[in-house]
């Protein structure tokens, strides 16, 4: 995406339009299970949801003018990319996250370290990424931050 979009909903808008529909989804299913303190930002290109500066003010390692980033949805050229960085910090998330995909989607699981990506043609198990969503919240991905990534 340009570096000129600047909001989600302009990230939406400027989406292919076969596009469009499957990530307006996939972030309607993140918001809506978001735990609170979480914010979405356009974050690297993409929508981002952060822990703020106002809550963690180091910021990211990588950038500290960054806020502490924990979920990106994007369009990508052959996928949907959803980044959890819960899933590349915890592995005990990591192994609940591979026990049920199968539960909820045919599809073969395609995951790196943090990125789940949904092909053209795969279906999005949005209730089981909404429950994803939900098994971290701020203070925890936090310490978990500092404990297992920010060395």
């Amino acid at each position: 995406m340009p570096a000129t979009i600047t909001t989600p909903q302009a990230y939406l808008d400027a989406l292919p339009e076969n596009r469009q529909t499957a990530v307006a989804q996939l972030r309607q299913t993140i918001l809506t299970n978001l735990p609170a303190d979480f914010v979405e930002i356009m974050n690297y290109g993409m929508l981002g949801y952060v822990v703020p500066h106002s809550i963690y003010p180091a910021g990211y390692h990588c950038n500290p003018q960054l806020p502490l980033p924990f979920l990106s949805l994007a369009s990508l050229k052959s996928h949907i990319a959803l980044y959890h960085l819960g899933l590349y910090a915890d592995p005990d998330l990591l192994a609940w996250f591979v026990v049920e995909y199968p539960k909820h989607n045919p599809s073969k699981l395609d995951l790196g370290k943090s990125c789940l990506r949904f092909k053209h043609a795969a279906p999005i198990p949005h209730a089981l990424i909404g429950e994803l969503v939900t098994k971290m919240n701020v203070p925890q991905w936090i310490a978990l931050y500092e404990k297992v990534v920010k060395k």
